[in-house]
């Protein structure tokens, strides 16, 4: 700070010290302070203003609150709030206490969470206190050192920005469970528009009414059905715009060198994909077995897209796709892990073309038991592209004309090994859940036109039983070589989880046995027991809920789901970042190259496991948010319409309802139930009324109305038609009571 003696200067001060009085002062700075610092009266003050006036015209200083402010550099300690991450996976931010309207926007900040002196590495809505730092000639202005985090609590909300007649400008957020629409005043718009969906910095409350917000960024028009992707994109903070340094590192990318691999080319490997997949990083092959010593067996290669040849680690690329860690499929769109250059040109195994590969050749017994597996860099070319459908038409004897060259070279000795496979996976015995997948067909504008159930077929399970095989072999290859790796790992599920289900199995006089280590034929046991039966959707959620979620980890713990002991992702690089660390450890155990693990790839291993089973999570919130979103729209049109449905979850607040038709799901609430007391039962997964016994249960087949739709968050809100089964009054320990309305539940039956 510029000190009292300098109260007896004569003069002006120079531009330099009078902003740095101004920067270092921690107090508040106007016309008065700097005058009686520098010691400055009379004609003197006049000069003063002036002086002051000129740098706020150059944009030097701004005027806040008769407080002035210098714009090229922040206080040397202040409070950052994290706005996003960039490229490099860094956090970046801007100051908290920032005057836009005075001092233009804010500038950004890289914020530095010194990795190793426990300060975990902030989130986007974080707000720290930090040391700032000039860092002139650098993509970032400042840099800001954490010196303790403040709160993980964000004030920024996306919504939609709606013009409300006679009450002004309205946001309204995505999140189902926001409880208010916000208020925008004139000045805060930043220019949105009617229908645009905006990322919104929610102001303090000064008063009654609605809360404030502040329009920071504008994302899209949300009246075009498709943008409404864009609303998981940004809420869920997925990077969807590649770098022009990215980018031009893609572009600049040579073809691969052929030198030293294998040539696979006359054999007829094939690639069956979805009709509508955009890029194919995988293609098969299987023939008899020559070997005289391996009677009735098979050969079979899997060839992977290799991405370790264009995609080094350190590169641009590299940083980007492990930022990304993997692609995310919308309805409507994808955000890719890499650029189309990679994923839809050099690696894409397009049929007739050369392409390089990693290849798993296998040995299988003619009962489908694997006797060994060797990998090697190769050069292929798809002999043909074709999707699920045509390959099973084919071999049902109804081949299109593609197809039909195909059926008895390429395809039946692909269906034999995959007849041998099936024999082991039985032996095997994975986890076997019914989990019919929901497929949206859209329109050229966006809107759905129909959801459908695919059918699962066996060119479905062959294509998944081959992969499934690679990635098993590649995690025992580097295990052998005692590479590190990236396991796909599927703990069992937890004692706890066990014994919950055991307590609700005897609900429906069934039984888990308890006692000893869970497998998956247990669960199989159960569930082949309810086939048929009216619970069968009951028992099939539950079961599901009781397992494990599947991550990423160096340290092997098997895959419990498929009954394996060691299992890693290595067939699709091009989606998966942890299949390219995978490639690159194969390179580095076998010897294959120079670009497979780094060493930076292998101290980072724990840190890569955790982002890219974040990303992974992430992913499937922001596929889950935005098929909602589009069936909420569909459906909007369609209030008072009867539905069938099923009871997909139960809590104290009420009924969560997937439709049959399209698979929305909506809720009940249990206000409107009927008017005595329900009891929620954790073991039955169930409201039983205290009185009645009338009970609703976890996968009950129900009739519903839809009352409400809200496209934006894509929540429905439905009342229930149908009555609940009878059942028995709880005693209320048992469970909780809630409260319900005045609704009798006898008029539900008057509708």
């Amino acid at each position: 700070m510029i000190k009292a003696k300098k109260a007896t200067r004569k003069g002006l001060p120079s531009e330099a010290a009078l902003l740095e009085f101004i920067q270092t002062s921690p107090s508040v700075v106007g016309k008065r302070e700097i005058a009686r610092v520098f010691g400055l009266t009379g004609a003197e003050k006049i000069g003063l203003k002036a002086l002051l006036r000129q740098l706020e015209q150059a944009g030097k200083l701004a005027k806040s609150r008769r407080k002035l402010i210098d714009t090229s550099t922040l206080p040397p300690v202040t409070v950052i709030e994290v706005t996003g991450i960039d490229r490099h996976g860094e956090s970046y931010g801007e100051p908290v206490e920032w005057d836009e309207r005075a001092a233009g926007k804010p500038p950004r900040v890289l914020v530095d969470a010194r990795p190793g002196e426990g300060i975990r590495a902030p989130a986007k809505g974080d707000r720290v206190l930090a040391k700032i730092e000039a860092t002139p000639d650098q993509p970032y202005q400042f840099r800001a050192r954490i010196i303790r985090g403040l709160s993980d609590r964000s004030k920024r909300v996306l919504g939609v920005y709606r013009l409300v007649k006679g009450h002004g400008a309205r946001l309204i957020p995505v999140d189902k469970k926001a409880r208010n629409e916000l208020q925008v005043r004139v000045g805060d718009e930043n220019g949105a528009r009617e229908g645009e969906l905006v990322e919104a910095e929610i102001l303090k409350d000064h008063g009654r009414g609605l809360p404030l917000a502040r329009v920071r960024e504008r994302l899209g028009d949300m009246n075009d059905q498709r943008n409404i992707s864009l609303i998981a994109i940004h809420h869920h903070a997925i990077p969807n715009q590649f770098s022009e340094r990215v980018l031009a590192e893609s572009e600049a990318l040579k073809t691969f060198n052929a030198a030293g691999r294998v040539d696979l080319r006359k054999i007829p490997l094939i690639t069956i994909d979805p009709p509508d997949a955009r890029d194919h990083d995988d293609a098969v092959w299987a023939a008899p077995d020559d070997d005289p010593a391996n009677p009735g067996g098979f050969q079979a290669i899997v060839a992977i897209a290799d991405v370790a040849t264009y995609v080094k680690p350190g590169s641009a690329l590299d940083k980007e796709a492990r930022f990304r860690g993997n692609s995310v499929y919308f309805p409507d769109r994808v955000v890719p892990m890499l650029p189309e250059r990679i994923s839809n040109d050099l690696c894409s195994l397009r049929e007739k073309e050369d392409r390089p590969a990693l290849a798993c050749f296998m040995k299988f017994d003619k009962s489908g038991t694997k006797k060994s597996h060797r990998f090697a860099r190769a050069i292929m070319r798809s002999v043909a592209k074709l999707s699920y459908e045509e390959a099973q038409a084919a071999i049902d004897g109804r081949p299109s004309s593609k197809a039909e060259v195909l059926v008895d070279g390429v395809l039946k000795p692909l269906w034999r090994a995959y007849g041998a496979l099936v024999k082991a996976r039985g032996k095997r015995e994975p986890l076997e859940l019914d989990l019919p997948e929901r497929k949206l067909v859209l329109d050229d504008k966006g809107l759905i036109t129909r959801v459908v159930t695919p059918l699962r077929l066996d060119a479905h399970k062959l294509i998944e039983e081959f992969m499934i095989q690679a990635n098993a072999s590649a995690a025992e290859e580097l295990e052998a070589k005692k590479m590190p790796q990236l396991y796909r790992v599927h703990e069992p599920p937890s004692e706890e989880k066990v014994r919950a289900l055991s307590l609700f199995l005897k609900t429906l006089d069934l039984s888990l046995p308890l006692g000893q280590v869970m497998r998956p034929k247990h669960f199989n046991q159960l569930l082949s027991e309810v086939k048929g039966k009216d619970y069968q959707n009951l028992v099939n959620d539950v079961v599901l809920r009781t397992q494990a979620q599947a991550v990423y980890l160096p340290a092997n713990k098997g895959h419990f789901g498929l009954a394996l002991r060691r299992y890693s992702h290595f067939t699709s690089p091009i989606r998966r970042y942890a299949d390219l660390i995978v490639h690159r450890a194969l390179v580095s155990a076998l010897g294959l190259g120079d670009d497979g693990l780094s060493a930076d790839d292998i101290s980072r291993l724990s840190e890569t496991a955790d982002m890219i089973s974040d990303a992974e999570r992430r992913a499937m919130a922001a596929e889950r948010e935005t098929t909602d979103r589009l069936i909420a729209t569909h459906l909007a049109g369609q209030t008072g319409a009867l539905f069938r449905g099923r009871i997909s979850g139960v809590v104290g607040a009420g009924l969560f309802i997937k439709l049959n038709d399209t698979g929305a799901d909506g809720f009940v609430p249990v206000s409107s139930l009927g008017s005595e007391y329900f009891v929620y039962s954790d073991v039955q997964h169930a409201l039983i009324g205290q009185r009645s016994g009338e009970t609703f249960q976890l996968g009950d087949q129900v009739e519903v109305k839809l009352l409400e739709v809200a496209p934006v968050s894509g929540g429905l809100r439905f009342e229930l038609v149908s009555e609940g089964r009878k059942g028995k009054a709880p005693p209320p320990r048992n469970g909780r009571a809630i409260r319900l309305s005045t609704q009798t539940s006898r008029s539900r039956k008057k509708r």
